[in-house]
């Protein structure tokens, strides 16, 4: 058996757009020691496959990280398939805010060093001393403490377009500078109560573990992130104290939890929240459009990518060719195009 897609990504979203029936987006997560994780790997990706998931999942020695589409006539299976896997028979399970369907398009399962980059050693933290776990009504409680300092744990990128009221958003481009930003801005507040969100949990758990080993005493951390606080919030018929989107890595880019919209299309300034990737395919940057600058720029960042857009195939080809040569890989300048584009922000 073939254990990953092959499939032309064009097919599999027209076949996605043809579904007659209805799909469920969960994401799941679980520190735990995987002494194999190529088998174990092997093995989840034959079972999903037959039951039509899609999804992207990080396995690692570490534990294992997913966020999936599973057919809705299949949750229940699912379900019961992963939880008799003894290493997952405890495994929380969290719902989308908002879930069109469309989140994945295929089925892919990696195998990496860790289930987030962090850039930490065995010796940064312990697991065995991590954040206090506060449910979502605790943790609504609690923002309005007069000592609280509320930490965002995501990137710069995902708090642009919704964070809980009064919280620090670290200007950070990934999780590994967001914890040096993050103990270097709490460094003289190691008495205080910190706060930590992120969007489903994970994220938090190592970085209450990564604070307690620095000398941070009173660590929280909202157990089961943004996910699980807009579930318990709207249940209970509060008003969510966070405003505005929660960022979600798959193809809706998005869900809104509130009606507020924070951030600003990055070329016009007009008021706006909605991401979307640079249609030139060899730059695919990540930022906010609005509308009408969809339409100005063809659905790009920026007039030269637009251009490029709209080139032959042929004429892209030489252009990439030059890019190569300029910058030694796409790379590169994919990165130099981040931290030099006038109003989009590196990601």
């Amino acid at each position: 058996m073939i254990l990953h897609n092959r499939v032309n990504s064009e097919v599999l979203k027209k076949q996605l757009s043809l579904e007659n029936f209805k799909r469920i987006t969960i994401s799941f997560y679980k520190y735990v020691r995987i002494e194999n994780p190529q088998q174990f790997r092997d093995i989840l990706y034959i079972e999903w496959s037959e039951m039509n998931c899609f999804g992207r999942v990080y396995i690692a020695h570490e534990g294992i990280n997913a966020q999936m589409s599973v057919p809705e006539y299949k949750i229940d299976e699912f379900i019961l398939k992963l939880k008799r896997q003894e290493l997952l028979n405890d495994i929380i399970i969290r719902y989308a805010i908002e879930d069109d369907g469309k989140s994945f398009f295929k089925l892919t399962v990696k195998l990496r060093p860790k289930i987030v980059a962090d850039g930490l050693t065995e010796d940064d933290y312990d697991f065995t001393n991590v954040g206090r776990h506060l449910s979502a009504i605790e943790f609504h409680r609690l923002l309005d403490h007069p000592d609280a300092l509320i930490v965002d744990m995501r990137n710069h990128y995902e708090s642009e377009v919704g964070h809980f009221k009064n919280a620090i958003c670290p200007d950070a481009d990934t999780f590994r500078e967001e914890l040096e930003i993050t103990k270097d801005i709490l460094k003289d507040s190691k008495d205080k109560k910190i706060l930590l969100y992120c969007t489903g949990g994970i994220r938090c758990e190592k970085a209450s573990a990564y604070l307690r080993h620095q000398g941070f005493g009173d660590v929280n951390q909202l157990h089961g992130g943004i996910l699980e606080y807009a579930r318990q919030i709207k249940k209970e018929g509060l008003e969510s104290k966070f405003l505005g989107k929660n960022f979600v890595f798959d193809n809706r880019l998005g869900e809104r939890v509130t009606s507020e919209i924070l951030s600003h299309c990055h070329q016009c300034g007009k008021a706006c929240d909605t991401h979307v990737n640079c249609a030139n395919n060899d730059c695919h940057l990540l930022f906010i459009q609005c509308e009408d600058c969809q339409v100005k720029y063809n659905a790009c960042c920026s007039e030269e990518c637009g251009h490029i857009y709209c080139l032959p195939e042929d004429e892209r080809r030489e252009y990439r060719h030059l890019l190569n040569e300029k910058y030694s890989s796409s790379k590169i300048y994919n990165n130099h195009r981040r931290r030099t584009h006038l109003n989009v922000k590196s990601v």
